[in-house]
């Protein structure tokens, strides 16, 4: 597969409409250290409203905020999916204390209630069945998630998190990840199965099958 640059994403769907609210970022400096936040993503208009990554700390007066530009308050959110637990993704999550919370493959609701699934085995979270599905993506670290967003105007979507840095990172993404072989198949898989991505830390973009 390859790339292709897809612009800002508002992706209405039939039931779903799913909005990058801020796209991530990650610039290196000379000095080796990075300056970094991650993607957010809304997933709205069916029963479930979802976020996707809260970025780091330093976002919190902004979040709600990004939220309301689409009619909605933190306290709407009903299903807040961390891809993994990176700062620059897990960083407002006492914002949603009413959300069901899946930080990784910790999922979680109420006053500390732990709910079982599968994903650590390998099984899909359906949260909305036909609609929205999480998906293991392990790699970047052990316990990372992805969304899939099903039946969009443009095909399936998932929002990946650290899976893909960006559409062109092929030099890059190795480096960050602590089991790049386990990530590769990751990555080829999402590929395998959306038409969309939504990365990390850079644009939306189109996976183009050759």
């Amino acid at each position: 597969y390859r790339t292709a640059p897809l612009g800002s994403l508002s992706v209405p769907g039939p039931l779903y409409s799913l909005h990058v609210l801020r796209v991530g970022y990650s610039q290196p400096n000379p000095d080796g250290s990075c300056r970094a936040d991650g993607s957010l993503t809304l997933a709205h208009g069916g029963p479930l409203t979802v976020l996707v990554d809260t970025g780091g700390p330093w976002l919190r007066p902004h979040l709600p905020g990004l939220l309301a530009t689409h009619g909605v308050q933190p306290e709407d959110v009903t299903h807040v999916v961390v891809t993994h637990g990176h700062s620059d993704h897990a960083g407002n999550l006492n914002l949603f204390p009413r959300a069901t919370l899946l930080v990784g493959f910790d999922l979680s609701r109420g006053q500390g209630l732990y709910l079982p699934h599968g994903l650590a085995r390998g099984a899909p979270l359906e949260l909305h069945p036909g609609h929205l599905r999480v998906v293991p993506t392990p790699g970047h670290t052990r316990a990372h998630v992805s969304l899939v967003a099903l039946g969009t105007e443009l095909g399936t979507v998932a929002v990946a998190g650290d899976v893909f840095e960006h559409g062109e990172d092929e030099e890059e993404w190795e480096a960050l990840s602590e089991e790049p072989e386990v990530q590769r198949k990751s990555r080829e898989e999402l590929a395998a199965m959306a038409e969309v991505i939504v990365p990390g830390h850079g644009e939306p973009f189109r996976v183009v099958r050759e």
